[in-house]
């Protein structure tokens, strides 16, 4: 309903309007306007800086008005040699020399908006119309600028991404301060392609091969090293498995010979010990019979040594043979051997 009523009052508003002899004059949902006054009675004529809005409609007195509109949408400028595409037919990728002097043809896209402010400044210094705009203005500089920030390049760094898209960043800043002046902002450069002469091409596409096949050679030998050198570390490993259990049989049997030493050395202390202890007992019986109780030593030694044996005695006499059983022991109390032991005792 509202809506009805707004179309009603725009459709009296116009009609009141044309009876007055004003015409209507409209701009797009992306586009701005801007009116040139052809003629006023009190001045003011000429280009108006006043910015019409998108998507408005409205009224001047015709004859003496110019309108003109420019789109605010990203529009692009494709220079480019292929034939199915690009803003004009033919070859009209960017041809020029690089900075070692090879000659590189680059396909590039530029894309670009005005800015809806300075729509007035446009229409006085530029062009009436966007076609207008993109032929005068941005490919003019968009043509000649990237060649000269692309030329900075050797021939090895097309073949960078990265610099590419360095060099492609500087075009970008370099045409904004161009463009800027005419009311274009650039908000992307692309690179699309690029190619040498065929000569060149060809020397490249064999170089390409032959560093394929010298990749292939190097990661070859890089497989061999690290499979020399996974050797190697399972080698060290293995050697030091054999070190370790080396050194721990050198270790037990260490301790099994220094635990043998001990057992002799207290053996052999034990030998020298009992050696000693009998050296020292007969020392002592030499030194017994050396003194003047030697005699009685002897007799005590031999009394000891027949103690508990029977002798038997055969006495030869007169005229025939008398056998006769006796007592040693009788014999030796006869002759006061055992007195003579107890006093040896006592001594």
């Amino acid at each position: 309903m509202k809506t009805l009523v707004k179309s009603l009052m725009l459709m009296a508003v116009s009609a009141t309007l044309l009876s007055s002899g004003c015409m209507p004059y409209s701009t797009g949902p992306t586009e701005i306007g801007v009116r040139t006054v052809k003629w006023a009675p009190s001045g003011g004529k000429g280009v108006q800086e006043k910015k019409y809005e998108p998507g408005s409609t409205f009224f001047f007195v015709p004859f003496i008005t110019d309108w003109h509109t420019f789109d605010t949408r990203v529009q692009k400028l494709e220079m480019t040699a292929a034939l199915d595409r690009g803003d004009r037919q033919g070859q009209d990728g960017l041809r020029f020399k690089t900075i070692d002097g090879n000659d590189i043809r680059l396909d590039v896209i530029i894309s670009y908006r005005i800015d809806p402010d300075m729509g007035a400044m446009i229409l006085q210094r530029v062009g009436t119309t966007d076609d207008e705009l993109k032929d005068n203005i941005v490919r003019t500089i968009g043509r000649s600028k990237p060649r000269d920030i692309f030329g900075e390049l050797k021939t090895e760094d097309f073949y960078q991404a990265k610099k590419r898209s360095e060099q492609a960043v500087k075009v970008r800043e370099k045409l904004n301060d161009y463009l800027s002046a005419y009311g274009v902002i650039v908000t992307e450069v692309l690179l699309q392609d690029y190619k040498f002469t065929d000569a060149y091409q060809q020397a490249i596409e064999e170089k390409k091969i032959a560093d394929q096949q010298v990749e292939k050679l190097r990661s070859e030998r890089d497989a061999v090293e690290q499979e020399y050198i996974t050797l190697v570390k399972e080698a060290e490993a293995e050697i030091a498995k054999i070190q370790a259990a080396a050194d721990g049989e050198y270790e037990r049997a260490k301790i099994e010979a220094d635990a043998y030493y001990l057992q002799q050395e207290r053996i052999a202390e034990a030998t020298l010990a009992e050696a000693e202890a009998e050296a020292e007992g007969i020392r002592k019986v030499n030194e017994a019979l050396s003194g003047s109780g030697s005699g009685q030593v002897v007799k005590l030694a031999i009394a000891e040594a027949l103690k508990d044996k029977k002798i038997v005695m055969v006495p030869m006499g007169g005229g025939g043979l008398d056998v006769r059983s006796m007592d040693i022991n009788q014999l030796l109390g006869l002759y006061g051997a055992k007195a003579l032991a107890e006093s040896g005792e006592k001594k």
